[in-house]
């Protein structure tokens, strides 16, 4: 039976101590079961083609669901955390396979893709990886963006910040210290 619904971890062999006790368990917990797989891949070696593939681009990551649609994991990384989460998400749930699990919608959208040729099934595949691929680069642009901005705020204050000590303010501090207390002049 093919295993539907998996965890990938993602790990280079690195200082995840806790980490990797966490995955140990989770793997032996996992061993042998017929639906569900808990895989440990080094995207940095033999398995890096994959990661690249499911758009791994930092470490740990944990990736979920169906295999052909593997999806970031959110919550927490504790044992109890992952545990809890394989539990209640780890199993068959809608796909071309297990029709019978899913709702009139999710039918009807997968009736409507089996349908579609396999020219116009990759076309809108290809533009919906698109309209991803275009949220990200507009993200990072306008992240780009604040990052020059708060580098030309920081700039403008460090430059401020030199005008005011050079016009005198560290000898107006120095004068004032010098002068003895109820000394000013009526």
């Amino acid at each position: 039976m093919t295993k539907h619904h998996q965890i990938t971890l993602s790990t280079p062999k690195r200082n995840l101590t806790n980490f990797y006790s966490c995955l140990s368990t989770l793997l032996a917990d996992f061993a042998g079961s017929a639906t569900q797989l808990i895989a440990d891949v080094d995207c940095t070696a033999d398995g890096k083609s994959l990661c690249d593939a499911q758009g791994v681009r930092g470490y740990p990551s944990i990736k979920w669901g169906d295999p052909a649609d593997l999806q970031d994991y959110q919550g927490g990384r504790t044992y109890d955390d992952l545990k809890k989460f394989a539990d209640e998400n780890l199993k068959p749930m809608c796909s071309p396979k297990n029709l019978d699990l899913c709702d009139d919608d999710k039918k009807a959208d997968i009736t409507k893709f089996l349908a579609m040729a396999a020219a116009d099934l990759e076309a809108a595949i290809a533009g919906e990886e698109k309209k991803l691929e275009d949220a990200e680069k507009e993200f990072k642009d306008e992240v780009q963006k604040l990052q020059d901005r708060y580098s030309a705020l920081s700039t403008e204050k460090d430059e401020k910040i030199a005008a005011v000590k050079n016009s005198g303010l560290g000898l107006m501090k120095a004068v004032k210290n010098s002068k003895p207390a109820g000394s000013d002049e009526l």
